[in-house]
């Protein structure tokens, strides 16, 4: 069962409009048993009442809409702003009332609580569907593509799986899951092959990942090892390094980002989709950052210059293929002076002298890495470890005629969303073109100067002012959400919250993240989440800004599904999602981007969001049908808008 929600936050009041959960289920109730009475009995005069009302309806709308025409055109331009916000609020009124209207004319079927999903879809995730591409032709790794095909999304609830229990808090969480969270086999656990998926141990309802075992020597050595390749005396000298963010591709089970997060590294894993056994949902179900994200066709949704270094430990990509195209695109998010580390059996040069066809694909990917203007630095055993160039010069002091060309300024784009991979070299038109050696680092890099921020059109100002309302929030919601989050650890008012591992919040998904303004937050406040940035396609592309400050982010469009496994996040924040797709004329629906955000939470998981208090108010009544518990938060700084807080309940599946 999950906790109730409580009331009460500084600079937060609960709304005098919102009633006990209890209290507004009893009312519910007997509203829906009084329209059933009322239905059979009304049903010609009410279809006759609602024809009457849309037809007024349209007639308004079509004089209002000449009206407002032949007003624009005597419209002085020094009162178009104070008419355009005066024109937004009764845009967003119209909606509320026609949301209003549908909810009257629908009756009761509109209020129908959403259906849970079958059993079998328990690891549902749209737009990955690897058996319709097969049959749709898709060969040679494209069939792990990302296609969202029209109706591939069922508006359903996703139920978690028989034996699901709610993972253990972190640190414990990131060497313990439950076996029952993930699917896997016992199988795939004793023949996983990748050098860090082989350092786990199944025990009874649990799969461990000790950092006390020997095998995870193997990952600090490694470590270690990588860091003196690079020239430093050991991995926690990465920082001064420049290195902060890790792109990981094929992490395994993520073992080598957990044991660099101690060091204040950012690892972030990608994997091909998988049924069983995914390396991205056991990755995320520890507690540390992972995604869906595949090198096959498409470019990945991250802008060019966007890591430090790139890793590969025997992630399965041939890099030899594709005439180096998967290499163009590791320059391609790579930043100047960033590092690719690749760990094969390929690059082991006694296996290779023996293997003419290892040995010849060796040199490919050599060759070809030196004609994109990388420098091997160093070569032990089966890793091997190259510098991207920091100077734009040498890419025009190649010999005629090798390596890719650069992309022209057209083929250059900065933001990516899954085009089709490029074979010329991006991000030489970006000016963020900085290596890192010269930027500053963490975590000094979070806090950008004027001269940053104006490549991006921000001001100081402007940084600062978002910096201070997000340090006012996030005490807010920490302090309306502590009492029930540390429920089972009760502190009194003005302690400090416990520290791990009492926190049951490890990750938050912040859908509309603008600058990263909540991230950065919550690391002043010090507390040990991570944050997945995501950035609307529909919305001000500051993405880069996001990943220059040394965080983590991605672009989506909300109106497909996000790629990562049910149940991954435990916490999702949307302040201004609404009013965005508002604004862009509901490209899908409310029920659509809610059933997404139900799907993405664990089971206890809660939901913030801030918008306009129309928006709310219509929100407020689809959590009804999501069976969510929520209230609606007044905000007194203002009160055009509202925060709704809701948390979803833990529905244990029957047995059949």
């Amino acid at each position: 069962m999950s906790r109730p929600l409580h009331r009460g936050a500084p600079a937060i009041r609960v709304t005098s409009s919102s009633n006990d959960l209890l209290d507004s289920q009893v009312k519910e109730q007997t509203e829906k048993e009084e329209l059933d009475r009322n239905q059979s009995s009304h049903r010609s005069r009410h279809r006759l009442t609602m024809l009457l009302l849309k037809s007024s309806l349209v007639v308004i709308v079509i004089l209002a809409l000449t009206g407002s025409f032949w007003w624009t055109l005597s419209i002085s331009t020094s009162s178009r702003g104070h008419i355009y916000h005066s024109s937004r609020r009764l845009q967003e009124q119209l909606v509320s009332d026609l949301w209003d209207i549908g909810e009257l004319s629908f009756g009761t079927s509109r209020m129908k609580e959403i259906e849970f999903c079958p059993g079998e879809l328990e690891n549902y995730i749209p737009c990955f569907n690897v058996s319709e591409n097969l049959d749709s032709g898709f060969s040679d790794g494209n069939e792990y593509d990302r296609v969202c095909r029209q109706g591939s999304r069922q508006n359903c609830l996703v139920l978690p799986p028989m034996n699901y229990k709610i993972p253990l808090r972190w640190p414990t969480g990131r060497d313990i899951i439950w076996v029952a969270n993930v699917k896997i086999t016992g199988q795939e656990v004793f023949t996983s092959g990748s050098l860090t998926k082989r350092m786990m141990m199944l025990e009874e309802e649990q799969i461990s990942f000790r950092s006390a075992s020997l095998m995870f020597d193997g990952v600090e050595d490694y470590s270690h090892q990588i860091a003196e390749m690079i020239g430093l005396r050991n991995e926690s000298n990465f920082i001064q390094a420049g290195i902060r963010t890790i792109l990981d591709i094929g992490c395994g089970y993520g073992s080598f980002g957990a044991h660099l997060f101690s060091e204040q590294i950012l690892t972030i894993c990608i994997a091909n989709y998988e049924s069983s056994g995914s390396q991205v949902q056991l990755t995320l179900e520890r507690g540390l950052p992972a995604m869906i994200g595949s090198f096959s066709s498409k470019q990945l949704p991250y802008p060019s210059l966007s890591f430090d270094l790139l890793h590969c430990a025997r992630c399965g990509i041939d890099w030899d293929k594709k005439d180096g195209t998967f290499l163009i695109e590791v320059d391609r998010v790579l930043r100047p002076g960033g590092y690719f580390v690749w760990t094969s059996p390929l690059i082991n040069v006694q296996s290779s002298l023996r293997n003419k066809e290892k040995q010849k694909r060796w040199n490919f990917v050599r060759d070809f890495a030196e004609n994109l203007c990388w420098e091997l630095m160093s070569q032990q055993d089966e890793t091997v470890v190259w510098k991207k160039t920091s100077k734009k010069t040498c890419y025009n002091s190649r010999k005629s005629g090798s390596g890719p060309s650069i992309c022209s300024k057209v083929q250059d784009v900065e933001f990516p969303y899954y085009r089709p991979l490029q074979n010329c070299i991006g991000g030489m038109h970006s000016r963020r073109w900085v290596p890192i050696e010269e930027r500053a680092t963490w975590p000094s890099r979070s806090n950008l100067n004027r001269s940053e921020l104006a490549l991006y059109g921000l001001h100081l100002d402007e940084l600062n002012e978002d910096t201070a309302n997000y340090r006012i929030i996030v005490r807010n919601y920490w302090s309306l959400l502590s009492p029930l989050i540390f429920s089972d650890h009760p502190k009194r008012p003005g302690d400090e919250d416990p520290s791990p591992p009492y926190n049951m919040l490890r990750n938050v998904l912040d859908m509309n993240a603008r600058y990263g303004g909540l991230n950065a937050a919550l690391l002043e406040a010090r507390k040990s989440v991570w944050v997945m940035n995501v950035v609307p396609t529909t919305g001000p592309k500051y993405l880069p800004l996001i990943l220059d400050r040394g965080y983590f982010g991605v672009l989506h469009d909300w109106c497909e599904a996000f790629p990562t496994y049910p149940r991954t996040y435990d916490m999702v924040h949307a302040e201004g999602l609404l009013s965005l797709e508002s604004s862009q004329h509901w490209r899908c629906t409310m029920v659509d981007i809610f059933t997404e955000i139900d799907r993405m939470l664990r089971p206890e998981g809660w939901i913030i969001i801030r918008d306009t208090a129309l928006l709310i108010d219509s929100a407020r009544v689809l959590t009804r049908r999501l069976k969510w518990e929520a209230r609606v938060i007044e905000i007194e700084s203002n009160n055009d808008e509202r925060l709704l807080i809701c948390q979803k309940p833990f529905f244990k599946r029957q047995p059949s």
